[in-house]
């Protein structure tokens, strides 16, 4: 079981293949301008499933069209809150917050918002959906369209639509988060049946199959399966809903496609757990130090049982006074996640850049060769084993020790007091010292691809027999 089941550990149905990571510090974004003119300016639904890495900061663009700084459109998550914004001739026609936090950076969430104008009910002229259900918790002073009049929703051509930023005056706000199966229909207000059902079994809210929805004239949808950068339909941003409204891409490239989905959510780093000398980046897989003294980040999701398996590659060790102490790898007690672990030795199971491994309270120091030191470039493989209570590390591909997950032999102890969930977890100790985690998911281009024995995940080195990458189809397994 894991600390994360809720959204989308649901199984059968439809799957979703692929998503697309958005990066806010390389301005990761999609552009497109509308051949033509919609037919029906009174109604548009916009449609997305995101998983947000940066709680709390303005880092939260989902969609965004403009023409210029009096004309211009916007759904975000900025500051917890999730706003539909519009403007024309320097004239606010509508502008709804939803009065509800979206602070959880561990699940997919979808959003489906729509604008039909032709309602007598003002209130009916912009309805949001959270995960299947309309919301009617409001911030204060919701301003709805006018009856019957058009509405800026970036479906003429002289907008610009952005996916993953936002324009102001300027474009000035980038995404920091995940998204998958982004659908705009032009012409249509459509409810969330149109995008998902509930699962009869959980009774978690899934996607469902959109490619038979009528999209209108500058209607798409972006699945993000392609592969290039260039606005055509072999792209990153293709439209597969028959338009071909191709969008641009822009500093995305191959390695921000991931497998991780609204149907098979993946684990990444926590940024709950962030203070203010660590920052997380390229959807919480990338963890730099800045400053001086022990950080702990742990991962998003957590077990108590069964075989798994990640990666962490070893960027910097940083310019401290020891970079050989400068980081650990391992797993920690799921209770006590961020703290220091040099003060609490005993609260994981940890590999050291000296090579010590710190092991049931106790270090062991890294002085034979087969518990080699790591540095600067070397990829530090973690198995464990929660059915059988053992860890086991690997350099590069050569486990240390002489340790065999698949044959379940040298491997360290887990301490048995550690009841209930342990979690990954990645220490940093010196300014400049950089870690990326796989669970996965990757961030970086490899040299060779390894799944798991079901298919899941990518990972530099093979995944040992009988272990799995943790992502929420895996976990399902262990019930």
């Amino acid at each position: 079981m894991a600390t994360v089941l809720g959204a989308n550990s649901v199984t059968g149905g439809y799957d979703v293949e692929n998503s697309l990571r958005f990066n806010s510090g390389s301005s990761d974004y999609l552009n497109l301008t509308a051949a033509g003119n919609s037919t029906l300016s009174t109604k548009g639904t916009w449609s997305t499933w995101v998983k947000k890495s940066n709680p709390g900061s303005s880092k939260g663009p989902l969609f965004s069209g403009y023409a210029d700084a009096s004309n211009r459109v916007y759904m975000v998550i900025n500051a917890d809150a999730l706003t539909v914004f519009g403007k024309v001739g320097g004239t606010v026609r509508y502008t709804v917050s939803v009065d509800q936090f979206f602070r959880d950076p561990a699940a997919w969430m979808n959003i489906v918002v729509a604008i039909d104008t032709t309602q007598g009910t003002a209130a009916n002229r912009v309805k949001i959906y959270i995960n299947g259900t309309v919301t009617t918790n409001l911030a204060a002073d919701p301003v709805y369209p006018v009856q019957d009049t058009a509405i800026p929703y970036a479906a003429t051509s002289s907008y610009t639509n952005l996916v993953g930023a936002l324009y102001s005056t300027s474009l000035s706000q980038y995404l920091d988060g995940y998204l998958a199966e982004t659908v705009f229909v032009d012409g249509l207000a459509l409810d969330q049946d149109s995008f998902g059902e509930f699962d009869s079994d959980s009774g978690i809210w899934k996607p469902i199959k959109v490619s038979g929805l009528t999209f209108g004239d500058n209607g798409f949808y972006l699945e993000y399966k392609g592969s290039g950068t260039s606005a055509n339909a072999s792209g990153l941003g293709a439209d597969t809903s028959g338009n071909t409204s191709h969008f641009t891409v822009n500093n995305l490239t191959a390695v921000d496609q991931t497998v991780d989905t609204c149907t098979n959510n993946f684990a990444t780093f926590n940024p709950l757990y962030r203070n203010t000398s660590t920052t997380l980046s390229e959807g919480n897989l990338n963890l730099a130090a800045g400053g001086s003294g022990w950080y702990s980040h742990a991962a998003t999701i957590g077990v108590t049982t069964g075989k798994f398996y990640f990666e962490v590659k070893c960027v910097s060790l940083g310019s401290g006074s020891d970079t050989a102490e400068a980081m650990k790898i391992g797993i920690i007690h799921a209770p006590l996640m961020g703290v220091d672990m040099e003060v609490n030795q005993n609260l994981g199971n940890y590999y050291q850049a000296s090579g010590s491994t710190g092991n049931n309270g106790s270090v062991t120091s890294g002085t034979s060769s087969a518990r080699a030191a790591y540095t600067d470039g070397d990829i530090i493989g973690i198995a464990f084993d929660m059915t059988n209570r053992k860890i086991y590390y690997h350099k590069n591909g050569t486990y240390i020790d002489s340790g065999d997950p698949a044959a379940g032999s040298n491997g360290y102890v887990i301490k048995s007091s550690f009841v209930g969930f342990l979690n990954p977890v990645v220490s940093v100790k010196y300014n400049g010292t950089v870690a990326q985690a796989n669970f996965g998911n990757p961030i970086v281009a490899l040299s060779s691809g390894n799944t798991d024995a079901d298919g899941f995940g990518n990972f530099e080195y093979a995944v040992p027999s009988g272990f799995s990458a943790l992502c929420t189809k895996n976990l399902a397994e262990y019930g």
